[in-house]
């Protein structure tokens, strides 16, 4: 990747292909790299997939995939002829899971695994009767996963640190809960600014809200880019 811009996935968690197709078409100069979640895709279905594509864009389906090994890996391949660049499924679906995912998908497509959600804290994964911290359970889970063959973590800023060292530049980190500093945090509870999150390793920042919501995208993501890069 040759520039900030390059690094950002705008998130499109909007409840229409109108205001999807909108965003992409406002801000496809700058971002070559869009994500496609479960609002907008239960919304409007796989046709906002094809369209986000036809338009030139790259797509980041972000659907966590969690069932039983078959019915995952038939999920697999039917995004696969979507033709997505990047699919996460949850790696606490277990490790016969993940393989059967990993089998299933080609190899232009990125098979991403979910550890722990950013909206968790440690009261919140104790309530799941989870007795790790989040660090031990991110890094189990990352750790099956990886040798299960999957080509990158989604993971909280505040994991970086500790994933990169342990798998090197082997996988991809892609990394929701970016907030700049002029933004608001909101539900996210482990947040970075898109700086701090690329200089602790991430490859790719996962940005909604800062930039869908804000009164002019593409106003946004100049100012993203600009720190960034300064």
């Amino acid at each position: 990747m040759t520039n900030a811009a390059d690094k950002i996935i705008v998130a499109l968690d909007v409840p229409s292909k109108k205001q999807a197709l909108g965003l992409v078409e406002q801000l496809h100069n700058e971002i070559s790299f869009f994500k496609i979640g479960l609002q907008l895709f239960t919304a409007v279905g796989p046709d906002v997939v094809r369209e986000v594509l036809g338009a030139g864009a790259k797509v980041f389906l972000d659907l966590k995939l969690y069932d039983i090994p078959n019915t995952v890996a038939h999920a697999v391949e039917s995004a696969a002829n979507l033709g997505v660049q990047m699919l996460t499924i949850h790696l606490s679906g277990g490790e016969a899971m993940v393989k059967a995912a990993v089998a299933a998908r080609p190899k232009k497509m990125s098979i991403l695994g979910v550890t722990v959600l950013t909206s968790l804290d440690e009261t919140a994964i104790r309530a799941l009767g989870i007795s790790s911290t989040i660090e031990e359970q991110v890094s189990r889970l990352a750790k099956m996963g990886v040798a299960a063959g999957i080509d990158g973590l989604v993971v909280s800023p505040h994991e970086i640190e500790v994933l990169r060292p342990q798998f090197g530049h082997d996988i991809e980190l892609v990394v929701p809960g970016i907030r700049p500093s002029w933004s608001e945090t909101a539900d996210q509870k482990r947040v970075m600014t898109p700086r701090e999150a690329l200089d602790a390793g991430a490859d790719y920042l996962v940005i909604g809200r800062p930039i869908i919501a804000h009164s002019s995208p593409r106003e946004a993501v100049a100012k993203i880019v600009a720190e960034i890069e300064g």
